[in-house]
C-alpha cells in the first residue's frame, strides 16, 4: 500500500478504491461462472480507476506532500451586543405581484378572460388588478348585490309573514264556515333546509316508533298547521286556497335557459314557497326485466309520473333519461338501469308551488284531525276587496339567518325571492295604506316585483358609491347569462359592507367559509386560507367567480374579486383562484407599508 502524505482527501479516496477492488475480487469466489466475465471486467475497471486516482493524488498533492498541513483557525464573527439580531427578510410585495402575474400566464387560461382586483381593506391600496373595470358574467356572484341590498333595506331582523284568513273567526265548535285562505309573502323557511332532519325527527316522534323520514318534508308547513290549530280551528267547511298574489310577474326570471328549469337550481318564484319549490326524486333498479323503482318525496297528489324505465342485467349499459315537461308537474322516466347500478337521486322543480303548498297543507291539517270538506286550489290574481279576518299568522326566522341559508349554499330561488320582496317593499314604502293585495294609488302598478327589486339594488349601490353602469342586473341570483358586473364593483361592495354598513356582522356571517361550509367546504383544506377566506363563489358553464375577505400571514385583511369567463374546464378556473388566494394568505410582508413607500 502506498504511503500518502498529501492530505486527508487523497488518502481517503485511495483507501476507498483499494478496498473496493479487494471486495469485488473476493466476491468472484462465490459468484456463478456466468457472471465471472462481467465482474472481472468491472474489477479491472475499478483497478484502473484506483491507479488513476493515485497518480492524480500525487500530481495534485504537489507542494502539500512536502509539509504537514496546519489546521486553519475558524473565523469567529464579532457581534455587536447593542445591535438587533438579523432575521430572514419577508417576501416583498413585488415578489407577490410577480407570482400572481405568472399564475395568470398559464396556457390553460389563454383563450378565456380573467378579471381580478385585490385591495387592502384598511387603506384601499390596490395590490393587483387585471381587467378590473371590464364586464364579466358573474354567475352566483350576482347574489352579493342582491343579498347585501336586502340586509341594508329590509334589515337583518326582517321576517316574512304568512297570514291565514277566513270570512270570520271559528265558531264555538271550532268551525270555519267557508274557505281558508293562506296569503303568502315569500317565506322560504318552510323548507327542509331550515330543520336538522334526523335529530329533530327523533325528538318529535314517540320513542320506539320507526323513524318516518318523510316527516322532515312537513316540518316547515307543520308550523303553520300548529298556528291554525292554536286559533281554535277544528273543521273547515270549504277549501284550502293558496293565495299567490303578493308578487307580480313571471314566476321564471327572464334570461334563464330552458334546460335549467327542470332541476332544483332553476326553481320558480312563489309567494307560497315550500321545500325550496322542488321535490326529491329517486330512481333505482328493480328485478331484471321489470320497471325501475321510482320514489317522490314528499308524497303528494300534484305530480304525475310516467315510468318506462326497465331494469337490465348487471354490467349492461345505463341509458336512464329523466325529463320534466315545461310548465307541468309531469315526469317522464325512460331508458334502462343495470341491476347493479346505484340509480339516480336528485331534486326536480315544482310548477306552481302554491298548489303544492295548498295540497300539503290540506294533507297535514287532516293528519292532525282537522276536517276539511272542500278541496285545495290556488288564487293567482287579485280579486279586489275580500271581506276576511286574519285568524293566524306565521313569522319566518330573521333575515340574517335566511341570508346565510341563501349565500352559503348559493340558493337561487331564495335570492330571487329576496329580490322580489325588495320590490314589493319598495312598492309599499311609496304607499302607506298597508292594504293586503295591490295598494291604492300605486305609482308602479304596472311594474313587476323583480323590476322594482332591481331598482332597489341600483339605488343602494349608488348610495354605496358604486358606479351605476358597473352592474347590469337581469335577475337576483346570477343564473341569467345577461348579468354583467366588474371586479371593481365587487370590491367596492365588500369594502362598503365591511367598513360602512350597520349590518357588517350579519353580512360576514352570511358568507361561506373556506374549507368549512357552503360552496367552499371542499376547497382550501389544509392551507392557510382554510377558515380564513370568507366569501361567495359563482359557477355556470364556462364561468367561475370568487369574492371575499382573506387575511395575510402578516395580519392584513384583503378584499378580493376573481371573475373568469370563457375557460372551459372548471378546475382550470378555480385552480388559478385558489393558488392566488393561498399565496395571499401566506404573504408575510406589509402591503400597506409597501404601497405607501412606492407612492411618490
Amino acid at each position: 500500500m502506498f504511503v500518502i502524505r498529501s492530505g486527508e482527501r487523497h488518502y481517503v479516496a485511495c483507501r476507498f478504491f483499494v478496498f473496493a477492488s479487494k471486495y469485488w475480487k473476493a466476491r468472484l469466489k462465490v459468484l456463478r461462472v456466468s457472471e465471472e466475465d462481467t465482474l472481472s471486467k468491472f474489477v479491472n475497471t475499478v483497478d484502473r480507476a484506483v491507479a488513476f486516482l493515485l497518480v492524480f493524488a500525487f500530481m495534485t498533492g504537489g507542494n502539500a506532500a512536502a509539509q504537514t498541513p496546519t489546521p486553519t483557525a475558524p473565523v469567529r464573527p464579532v457581534v455587536d451586543k447593542a445591535s438587533k439580531p438579523v432575521v430572514a427578510t419577508s417576501r416583498s410585495l413585488t415578489d407577490l405581484q410577480a407570482e400572481i402575474r405568472s399564475r395568470l400566464e398559464r396556457p390553460e387560461l389563454r383563450r378565456g378572460r380573467v378579471g381580478i382586483k385585490i385591495v387592502s381593506l384598511a387603506s384601499g391600496k390596490v395590490l393587483f388588478e387585471e381587467n378590473a373595470e371590464k364586464y364579466f358574467m358573474p354567475a352566483s356572484n350576482m347574489k352579493n348585490f342582491t343579498v347585501a341590498t336586502a340586509l341594508e333595506r329590509l334589515t337583518p331582523d326582517f321576517r316574512f309573514v304568512t297570514s291565514v284568513y277566513a270570512g270570520a273567526p271559528p265558531d264555538a265548535a271550532g268551525t270555519i264556515k267557508g274557505d281558508l285562505r293562506i296569503f303568502g309573502r315569500g317565506d322560504v323557511s318552510m323548507s327542509t333546509a331550515f330543520f336538522p332532519a334526523e335529530d329533530m325527527l327523533r325528538a318529535s316522534q314517540p320513542k320506539g316508533t320507526p323513524l318516518d323520514r318523510d316527516a322532515v318534508y312537513f316540518q316547515g308547513i307543520d308550523r303553520l298547521v300548529e298556528k291554525i290549530a292554536a286559533a281554535g280551528v277544528r273543521r273547515i267547511e270549504g277549501s284550502i286556497i293558496g293565495d299567490d298574489t303578493y308578487f307580480r310577474g313571471n314566476s321564471i326570471p327572464g334570461g334563464w335557459e330552458w334546460d335549467d328549469l327542470q332541476w332544483y337550481y332553476g326553481a320558480e318564484v312563489s309567494a307560497l314557497p315550500v321545500n325550496d319549490n322542488a321535490i326529491d326524486l329517486s330512481v333505482t333498479p328493480g328485478p331484471v326485466g321489470y320497471s325501475c323503482s321510482v320514489r317522490l318525496s314528499p308524497y303528494n297528489p300534484v305530480f304525475r309520473v310516467r315510468n318506462q324505465c326497465v331494469t337490465t342485467p348487471a354490467g349492461t349499459e345505463r341509458t336512464l333519461k329523466i325529463e320534466k315537461q315545461l310548465g307541468q308537474n309531469a315526469l317522464e322516466i325512460s331508458g334502462t338501469l343495470p341491476r347493479d347500478n346505484t340509480g339516480f337521486s336528485g331534486s326536480v322543480t315544482v310548477t306552481r308551488p302554491a298548489l303544492l303548498f295548498a295540497a300539503l297543507l290540506k294533507q297535514r291539517l287532516e293528519s292532525k284531525g282537522i276536517v276539511v270538506t272542500g278541496k285545495y286550489q290556488t288564487q293567482d290574481s287579485p280579486v279586489g276587496d275580500i271581506q276576511s279576518v286574519e285568524i293566524a299568522k306565521l313569522e319566518s326566522p330573521p333575515l340574517a339567518l335566511i341570508a346565510a341559508k341563501t349565500m352559503k349554499p348559493s340558493q337561487n330561488m331564495y335570492t330571487e325571492t329576496l329580490l322580489w320582496a325588495l320590490g314589493e317593499h319598495r312598492r309599499r314604502e311609496r304607499d302607506q295604506s298597508g292594504a293586503v293585495g295591490v295598494p291604492a294609488n300605486d305609482p308602479d302598478a304596472k311594474k313587476d316585483s323583480s323590476e322594482l327589486g332591481i331598482e332597489a339594488v341600483r339605488d343602494f349601490l349608488a348610495a354605496a358609491g358604486i358606479a351605476t353602469d358597473a352592474v347590469v342586473q337581469y335577475d337576483g341570483s346570477g343564473l341569467s347569462r345577461h348579468n354583467l358586473i366588474t371586479p371593481s364593483a365587487v370590491v367596492q361592495l365588500y369594502t362598503y359592507m365591511a367598513k360602512q354598513s350597520k349590518y357588517s356582522q350579519a353580512w360576514r356571517d352570511a358568507l361561506t367559509i373556506a374549507g368549512v361550509d357552503g360552496t367552499l367546504r371542499n376547497r382550501f383544506k389544509g392551507t392557510t386560507a382554510q377558515n380564513n377566506l370568507r366569501g361567495k363563489t359563482g359557477t355556470i358553464d364556462q364561468v367561475s367567480a370568487l369574492s371575499g375577505y382573506v387575511t395575510t400571514a402578516g395580519g392584513e385583511q384583503l378584499v378580493v374579486s376573481f371573475l373568469v369567463n370563457g375557460v372551459l374546464t372548471g378546475r382550470d378556473r378555480t385552480g388559478m383562484m385558489d393558488d392566488i388566494v393561498v399565496a395571499l394568505a401566506n404573504f408575510d410582508g406589509k402591503i400597506d407599508e409597501a404601497a405607501a413607500a412606492s407612492t411618490p
